[in-house]
């Protein structure tokens, strides 16, 4: 039996949504100690429910109050430098995977081009029912092809 597929909402049922609280609780908590313990990281959980009048504090209060100092005791910029609210973090993301698509579509292009090279050299002809844009694309990918050939002899002439 697998697991179903959890929507990401306030669960109505305040039973039910004790009882996950509890649970998720439990596996957060467990998921922090193994953090700590395999990685050798300091770490520590605060816990804010309507479930309990004051916090939960994990590992201890008073380790928890050292960790909180001695990230309170580091440089600004070291403190920040992490540090992602929602927005900044799905701009980033986005931003990355932006420049990852170009560099994709770019590398597309090239391809194209290239292959269409191999066919016009296979045919021993170029095909005339490109357009313009094409036809630039194409002479521009020559004169690369060309520097770079020109760039390893002068290379292996110079050695």
């Amino acid at each position: 039996m697998g697991r179903q597929m959890v929507k990401h909402e306030l669960i109505p049922n305040e039973a039910a949504r004790k009882v996950t609280f509890k649970k998720r609780k439990a596996g957060l908590l467990k998921k922090l100690d193994e953090l700590t313990t395999l990685c050798g990281v300091i770490a520590c959980a605060i816990i804010f429910s309507d479930y309990r009048t004051s916090p939960e504090v994990w590992p201890s209060h008073s380790q928890a109050v050292s960790v909180l100092e001695k990230f309170k005791n580091l440089p600004p910029k070291k403190q920040s430098k992490y540090m992602l609210d929602q927005e900044s973090f799905l701009t980033r993301n986005i931003s990355k995977l932006t420049e990852k698509l170009e560099k994709l579509k770019k590398k597309n292009e090239r391809m194209e081009l290239e292959l269409i090279y191999a066919e016009s050299i296979a045919r021993s002809k170029v095909d005339s029912s490109k357009n313009s844009k094409d036809k630039n694309d194409s002479s521009n990918l020559l004169e690369e092809y060309l520097e770079s050939i020109i760039t390893k002899k002068n290379k292996s002439e110079d050695q």
